[in-house]
């Protein structure tokens, strides 16, 4: 079938033929006749599939005939700040359709389908996610826009603001739901729908099906057609898929080795914590490999150019958390790795469908130690298959190293735990007298001719628990055992002190 025969307008048929497709995909070659029905709908395909398009195309089709007649209503009077002045009715240009993402990565990437495919016919629409300035985007708002791509987090800043109105919505888009109930946005995601009119078409798309999905969809849909184009939680077929043992500790070293040697090229690669995913893209940039880091502690103007970057090729490897493993569309990437294996087997799947997207075969590779052998098992389990391994010579694992919690596992020195240094942790020097040594805080000290605490006896320790007064930090740069911070595999212990946690920001 070809797209002329799904009922989209001329102008959307040479937008969609600008970009050089003329066969639709499964997914959107159910859903679109059906979106364009009115029809509420639950669609559930793999990732890389063409989802977007299955409701950017439909819906603009709705949006054009009227997209030229679209102007903004009164707008409220504003103060120094540019924010509405308190007890001013403010009457804002209603949104027509609004798309709910998880990500701003995923936002901006569903907006740009958006402009792509209404370039022959253009409406108004713009993005709204955290991370970046909120005056821009009520200026952006004010400008009338047609259809608005949001995060729920910036979504509700801007209605408690009276910045948006969506008392018109005529079409609701859940993007991603299954990421967005793991991510916990459950909450505002119902109190958007309390904000929206009860007569709306309800699109809900999502790569897997759960229990929590299936609850959402009961709710909000209305006699929803389904469309379920692939077994569910299944990895797409044109990955080739790969498991490749390493000891823990040289995991860093093996993929340095497969990038330059060759065997990968451009990829992206997946670590567990934002710590690690910076740290190795510091070491494989040492290792003379352009690499970059992206997740969510990074602001959205950093995440943005290491993205740019790596489409560009400027970047060979792009380090992630799982924050990209929906978010980010890249044509045509060869590799995906997975520097650690995820603790929910489900995200696997998602994590290796950012390759072999649009047809082309792509490879996912696992550098997998032997602390992840239960995650590999949980894995094969849901794939209902077992992956091919392969032992890469030269990095054949260490069969005496014992399997450590991954989660929990104790910091413990090595010298503490065998009664000397592993070959591949470098000494660390003793601290001058009166000077605190570059990287270890000094053991605390107390004060001359002040009373002592009550609980002199020990000191209240950083992670909530406590330890003797008198102990000194380890000379050889671990941490303490009692309570000591955890690691993953692959990181390397820290030497500084623990930051006060972040704030969760919203997005």
């Amino acid at each position: 079938m070809s797209f002329d025969r799904l009922g989209l307008s001329p102008e959307l048929l040479r937008a969609v033929a600008d970009q050089g497709y003329e066969t639709p995909t499964p997914v959107q070659e159910r859903a679109i006749p059906l979106v364009l029905e009115g029809r509420d709908v639950l669609a559930a395909a793999q990732t890389g599939t063409g989802k977007t398009a299955a409701f950017v195309l439909p819906i603009l089709q709705r949006l054009q005939p009227a997209a030229e007649a679209d102007a903004p209503a009164s707008l409220p009077s504003r103060d120094g700040r540019g924010r509405p002045r308190a007890g001013r009715d403010t009457r804002w240009s209603p949104i027509r359709a609004l798309v709910l993402t998880p990500t701003r990565e995923l936002a901006l990437q569903v907006e740009e389908s958006v402009r792509t495919y209404g370039a022959r016919r253009p409406i108004r629409s713009t993005t709204i996610y955290g991370g970046v300035g909120f005056d821009p985007q009520v200026r952006s708002l004010r400008s009338g826009p047609a259809l608005v791509v949001a995060t729920p987090g910036r979504l509700l800043d801007h209605v408690e603001q009276r910045t948006i109105d969506l008392s018109k919505v005529e079409v609701l888009v859940l993007d991603e739901a299954d990421r967005m109930l793991d991510m916990g946005f459950i909450q505002p995601i119902r109190r958007i729908l309390a904000l929206l009119p009860a007569e709306r078409q309800n699109l809900l798309f999502s790569a897997t099906f759960s229990e929590d999905v299936g609850r959402l969809a009961g709710s909000l849909l209305r006699e929803p057609a389904s469309v379920d184009v692939a077994p569910r939680n299944t990895a797409a077929e044109l990955v080739d898929q790969l498991v490749i043992p390493v000891d823990r500790r040289r995991k860093r070293e093996l993929l340095s080795h497969l990038v330059r040697s060759r065997r990968i090229d451009q990829t992206l690669v997946f670590a567990r914590t934002k710590h690690t995913a910076n740290r190795l893209a510091e070491q494989l940039y040492e290792d003379g490999i352009a690499a970059a880091a992206i997740h969510g502690n990074k602001s959205q103007s950093q995440r943005v150019r290491a993205l740019n970057d790596f489409k560009a090729g400027r970047v060979t490897v792009l380090v992630a958390t799982d924050i990209a493993a929906r978010g980010i569309d890249i044509e045509s990437l060869p590799h995906v790795v997975n520097y650690e294996l995820p603790v929910v087997a489900s995200d696997y799947v998602h994590r290796i469908g950012r390759t072999g997207r649009a047809g082309v075969d792509g490879q996912a590779i696992s550098l997998v130690c032997i602390d992840e052998a239960p995650l590999l098992r949980d894995i094969e389990a849901l794939l209902r298959h077992p992956i091919a391994s392969e032992v890469v010579p030269g990095f054949e694992p260490d069969r005496s190293i014992r399997a450590e919690p991954i989660r929990f596992r104790s910091a413990v020195p090595p010298r503490a735990q065998h009664g000397r240094p592993r070959p591949s942790q470098a000494p660390v020097g003793r601290p001058q007298p009166g000077r605190a040594h570059a990287g270890r805080p000094q053991a605390p000290r107390p004060q001359r001719g002040r009373p002592q605490p009550a609980w002199q006896g020990s000191q209240p320790h950083r992670n909530g628990g406590s330890s003797p007064s008198h102990a000194p930090w380890p000379r050889n740069g671990g941490a303490r055992q009692s309570g000591s911070p955890t690691t993953l595999p692959g990181e390397r212990l820290q030497r500084y002190p623990a930051t006060a946690p972040a704030i969760p920001r919203r997005d």
